[in-house]
């Protein structure tokens, strides 16, 4: 294979140099990084809507989300993405082995520049383009002859494309393998339009999903919407079951196991705190809403983009809060005339909020998220919410002093249990201990029954000849 583009360099892509551990145990770290972040901008939106009196769920999520538009400055003085917009597509094609030795040395020849003189120069200092003619004396000695050299080399320079090939032949076979996959993966990353389309697709279900997050929090406690916000791994398996990305998506009776013992943890945490139970309807809805909108944006994400090489997530964040800027604004008429959410400009010190929370809970956070659901997957991005609930609580304890009931620590051991459990599943994209063990238990279970019928099977055909014999035998008493 040939391509028209230059061999980036091998550190650019240091995640696909990882082992599949140590993805995992990167992805782990990043996704409970970005799950702190999440307990702590939940905390400042609360803040933000009770204490800083700016209650204005649309606007928040409107101005943090435009906030991703800071990455595409990444156009302007990053290189590598300057670099894509100038360079034009890359294609590989695959070339006939015979034809490509018999026209090697054609194309060689036809490469080359034309030629250039330059005077030699030795490092000795000797005259070696000085010497005795060849019509000499016959007498003098064969040993003092010498050949006359020129004292001009000839140089042909090799195009970029020749010279990147002549490279690649001088290095090691391992060297040259792991060159050619970098190539190749530079060659399969998404240009700069494309990654704006993709933006395009996800920007108004990211939207969704986060607003509709927004507006639970103003309708109810944090760790409430944090709870409800975790069902997304349930509605993410059946999709990743329905449209998988890879082998890991597939739907075993394990993950089912796990993600059951994670909703079941989530539900003791909902019946221990009382407190939650005047707001439900609303954020509750809200919540399990926002869950459904993040499970879609994940798998069919993921199911896009099947790994981080290919499209740079920071771009494709930028090209999302870009889209969102320029399409969603007249929403605020809307929603300022139906006095849904009226409009009002924040003073200073909710700037001040606001920013701190769109830079950190948003710009920074989201990213990480998503970066973590490629270096895992989908399910277990989902799954990493739950520990969400946990450290919501454990927060509340701290700077809220609230106090929980037993029940409510209780069930937060399935959450953690069961993220932990998902996490070693996706180690071994194909095992299912429990299905496996069911399968075996089927197994016996029908062999035990196959093998009663079978022994009444032989026992049938024993009690038949013994019955025709004694028929024989009492037919020839008869006749005698």
């Amino acid at each position: 294979m040939t391509a028209n583009s230059e061999l980036l360099p091998l550190q650019k892509f240091p995640t696909r140099m990882l082992s599949k551990s140590q993805r995992l145990f990167l992805g782990f770290l990043v996704l409970l990084l970005v799950d702190i972040i999440w307990v702590a901008s939940s905390e400042i939106t609360k803040f933000i809507y009770k204490n800083a009196d700016y209650e204005k769920p649309f606007f928040s999520t409107y101005l943090k989300t435009s906030m991703f538009t800071i990455y595409l400055l990444g156009l302007c003085f990053w290189p590598q993405w300057r670099a894509q917009l100038e360079r034009p597509p890359v294609s590989y094609q695959l070339l006939d082995p015979v034809a490509d030795e018999e026209s090697f040395y054609t194309e060689a020849t036809s490469s080359l520049s034309d030629s250039t003189f330059v005077p030699l120069k030795y490092s000795d200092g000797s005259d070696r383009g000085s010497g005795n003619d060849s019509g000499t004396d016959s007498g003098n000695d064969v040993s003092s002859r010498s050949v006359r050299f020129s004292k001009l080399a000839e140089v042909k320079q090799m195009s970029e494309e020749g010279a990147m090939e002549a490279l690649l032949a001088r290095l090691s076979y391992q060297a040259t393998l792991r060159a050619g996959e970098a190539a190749k993966r530079a060659a399969n990353r998404f240009p700069v339009h494309r990654v704006a389309k993709i933006a395009f697709i996800f920007c108004i279900l990211w939207f969704l999903a986060n607003y509709t997050y927004q507006v639970a929090l103003a309708h109810t406690e944090a760790g409430m919407v944090a709870l409800l916000s975790c069902t997304s791994s349930l509605a993410t398996l059946i999709l990743a079951a329905a449209f998988p990305s890879n082998q890991g998506d597939h739907f075993t009776l394990s993950k089912f196991v796990a993600v059951c013992m994670n909703l079941v943890g989530l539900v003791l945490v909902f019946m221990a705190d009382h407190s939650f139970e005047a707001t439900i309807p609303m954020g509750g809805l809200l919540a399990l809403l926002s869950a459904c909108f993040y499970a879609m944006y994940l798998v069919f994400l993921r199911r896009k983009v099947d790994n981080e090489d290919k499209m740079d997530i920071p771009m494709f964040f930028g090209f999302v809060g870009l889209w969102n800027l320029l399409f969603l604004w007249p929403v605020f008429f809307l929603l300022h005339y139906t006095n849904l959410e009226k409009f009002e400009w924040p003073n200073q010190r909710q700037w001040a909020y606001l920013l701190l929370n769109g830079i950190i809970g948003t710009v920074i956070s989201e990213a990480l998220w998503l970066w973590g659901c490629f270096l895992t997957s989908s399910l277990i991005a989902s799954v990493a919410m739950s520990l969400t609930v946990p450290m919501t609580m454990f927060a509340d304890v701290v700077f809220k002093h609230v106090h929980y009931s037993f029940i409510l620590y209780l069930g937060a051991i399935p959450v953690c249990f069961a993220f932990l459990a998902i996490l070693l599943l996706a180690h071994w994209e194909n095992w299912d201990p429990l299905g496996e063990c069911l399968r075996r238990l089927c197994s016996r279970v029908f062999c035990c029954r196959a093998g009663h019928s079978h022994n009444r099977a032989i026992r049938v055909p024993d009690s038949e000849s013994e019955q025709q014999a004694l028929i024989g035998i009492n037919d020839g008493d008869h006749e005698a």
